[in-house]
């Protein structure tokens, strides 16, 4: 088996050539035709539509009738007609007014007037009331089957999505920023890649229904990052406020050997007692809890008002836990 074995060995600069090649795959895509452009024609080419990608960019989606989008659609993404949506024209040097906007593809002798997504099982699309798969039909509506002897007069599936929608109640969204904002989704960061779609983070990538993460706009800020754990964050970090406490020490005893001025010794006691008051107690009912939340903000309102500094009514002590009360 070793002689059936090959070593490749790479230059220094190996990994940065990979990385542009993919940069320049991703704005391009398929209009070099196969041939990569020199140099100077990538340039010319950015010249011309990365100005045109950032400013007219159109987002597409397959949306359920209570507006969620079921499926963001991407450059990889197959059409009806078994082409990617980067085949098909996502440039616009103006978005037409007519709407819907027509997405057609890009293909010689295909006859797909607009993109249309179709689901799959698996790996398999989904087959239409007529036992054939939909990759067994015309790519042009309304669909007909190609197989001889099929009755079928267009693609109708009993295919039920994630949302609980069936495949005919969904439809395909072709919009603009503007109206895509309007619609409260979310539109992230512009980019000059060709073909985005509806993509804009990696939550993008998970079905409606699935989708956790709606924001789509990289890495969130400082203060949602270090906001106060509270009871309904995830267990891992209510686990483990005593080793942030830790780790905020640690901080403060570096920034003191730097000369820098880290967080007060009151001010990190204040932090571990909100997060440990924002933890139910052992034997405390649900109702219980959210008075004594309510209560405890009712007086750190009153002691802010009277310019007061306000630790939770139930501070406890640093670095131990709630200990369940001896029946």
């Amino acid at each position: 088996m070793s002689d059936r074995q090959v070593y490749m060995k790479f230059g220094g600069n190996a990994a940065a050539s990979v990385d542009a090649y993919l940069e320049y795959k991703r704005i391009v895509g398929e209009d070099d035709g196969g041939v990569m452009f020199t140099p100077d024609q990538y340039e010319a080419y950015k010249k011309k539509v990365l100005p045109m990608r950032l400013e007219n960019r159109i987002f597409t989606a397959w949306s359920s009738p209570t507006g969620m989008d079921c499926k963001l659609i991407g450059p990889e993404t197959q059409c009806f007609c078994q082409h990617k949506y980067v085949q098909h024209k996502t440039d616009f040097e103006k978005i037409p007014s007519e709407r819907p906007i027509l997405v057609p593809c890009k293909i010689k002798g295909c006859g797909c007037k607009s993109y249309h997504y179709v689901p799959k099982n698996g790996t398999q699309p989904i087959r239409c009331s007529c036992k054939h798969f939909a990759d067994e039909h015309s790519a042009v509506r309304p669909h007909k089957c190609k197989n001889a002897g099929c009755k079928c007069s267009g693609f109708l599936s009993s295919y039920t999505c994630g949302c609980g929608q069936p495949y005919d109640a969904h439809t395909m969204i072709t919009e603009t920023k503007e109206e895509r904002v309007a619609r409260g989704h979310p539109v992230g960061q512009d980019v000059p890649y060709q073909a985005m779609g509806g993509l804009t983070g990696f939550s993008s990538l998970m079905e409606g229904y699935m989708r956790l993460d709606p924001s789509g706009i990289g890495a969130p800020p400082d203060e949602y990052l270090n906001q106060p754990i509270t009871s309904s964050d995830h267990p891992f970090l209510r686990a483990n406020v005593e080793s942030i406490r830790q780790y905020k020490l640690n901080q403060k005893a570096i920034a003191g050997r730097q000369g820098q001025a880290g967080p007060s010794q009151e001010e990190i006691d204040a932090d571990l007692a909100e997060r440990m008051s924002a933890m139910r107690r052992p034997g405390e009912s649900e109702m219980d809890y959210y008075e004594r939340r309510y209560q405890e903000r009712q007086k750190a309102e009153r002691l802010k008002a009277r310019g007061a500094r306000a630790l939770p009514a139930t501070k406890m002590a640093v670095g131990k836990r709630a200990v369940a009360p001896k029946k």
